[in-house]
């Protein structure tokens, strides 16, 4: 049962709706609602979810749209460039887009974060929707307005801050989801109730069955309260310039690895190996508990999420945070655990200290 939409909102700045759907079905009366009808719109979204959704999705925005036309690209992370971004502008400027016109990105957090980013850059920005198929696109990137693309092998080092005009979740559609795809989400999920609500955390970790059945309240239920978290935080940190970098729980030493691994291994599960590395170094500060850092640990296995990772050294890994997006003045902004459920941003970990963490996470 479909719940009612959440606000998204910060005056002056923003203000979008969050709907929550089992269907497609209401999409074109939100576009309506959002003051979007009669509009071009270019429906960007990739290989794997053209075939899937592709047409009830059209067939829903046909009704309040003047046109509707398609860019698809190659799905993966490696597909997240600028070159896949010139090729969308240029299907822009030949099907005639111009300022009144949106985009639609219909996919997971790739399409996402292109699609916002060609949105926010194209005839100096044009509006667009997210329409987020995967779990960890509807727990986390469809939500703030970060866009962006890859850049030779620094993740989202090109990007922009463009919110969106509405976003539109069917959770149906994570029923067609690879279990490893979702598997990526619960990182998203897992990081999020560590960050500022140890309740949630919990509470999702001794829902396993229900979770993994798909049962649609209880995953109706998870996904609104990560919304409800991050909505907050945007609206308060719009740009990420203090309280928004503590979502990056997880992320300086989970983009390490996704990049030193090539992208072999999908953003969640990287997101959770970070974890377990945020865990150790809180340890090593006396932040958590021993029985604490095995709780994290445990409930990222426990949705099929890897603690560890195989074929790399501490010396590289501790590197390659150093190329983070989030360095400040040569220093690492790293989110810290002050036991489970509250977070913080630590400017002073010593290479010494994240050295010692890595080290933890290295099968």
């Amino acid at each position: 049962m479909a719940e009612e939409k959440l606000l998204v909102k910060r005056e002056g700045d923003f203000y979008y709706p969050i709907y929550f759907e089992e269907s497609f079905g209401g999409l074109g009366a939100a576009v309506e609602e959002a003051g979007l009808a009669g509009r071009k719109i270019c429906i960007v979204t990739d290989t794997h979810v053209e075939p899937l959704y592709a047409r009830a999705v059209k067939e829903a925005l046909s009704s309040v749209a003047e046109d509707v036309f398609f860019f698809t690209f190659q799905a993966g992370e490696k597909s997240k460039n600028l070159d896949t971004v010139s090729r969308l502008y240029q299907s822009l400027i030949e099907n005639g887009m111009d300022r009144k016109g949106f985009l639609a990105a219909l996919g997971g957090g790739v399409v996402g974060d292109l699609a916002g980013f060609a949105a926010a850059t194209y005839l100096r920005g044009v509006d667009f929707i997210q329409i987020p198929t995967t779990l960890l696109s509807q727990v986390d990137s469809s939500v703030g307005g970060k866009t962006g693309v890859d850049f030779l092998q620094y993740k989202n080092m090109v990007g922009a801050f463009h919110q969106p005009r509405l976003v539109y979740m069917n959770f149906s559609a994570l029923k067609t989801l690879p279990a490893q795809e979702f598997a990526c989400g619960m990182g998203e999920v897992l990081k999020t109730g560590l960050i500022c609500d140890g309740v949630f955390f919990r509470s999702v970790c001794n829902r396993q069955e229900k979770i993994r059945e798909l049962d649609v309240n209880t995953l109706s239920w998870m996904v609104r309260r990560c919304c409800e978290i991050k909505a907050g935080v945007v609206e308060r940190d719009p740009k990420e310039q203090g309280e928004r970098a503590l979502l990056n729980l997880g992320h300086t030493i989970g983009h390490a690895v996704e990049k030193l691994k090539g992208f072999s291994l999908l953003h969640g599960q990287c997101v959770s190996i970070g974890l377990s590395g945020a865990a150790a170094l809180s340890e090593s500060r006396g932040l958590l508990t021993p029985a604490e850092v095995l709780e994290i640990r445990q409930g990222c296995k426990g949705f099929g999420l890897p603690v560890l990772v195989e074929g790399l050294s501490a010396a590289e890994i501790l590197e390659a945070t150093k190329k983070d997006k989030k360095m400040e003045n040569g220093h690492i902004r790293f989110i810290l655990m002050d036991g489970i459920g509250r977070s913080f941003i630590d400017r002073d970990v010593t290479d010494e200290e994240l050295l010692a963490a890595i080290e933890e996470i290295l099968a």
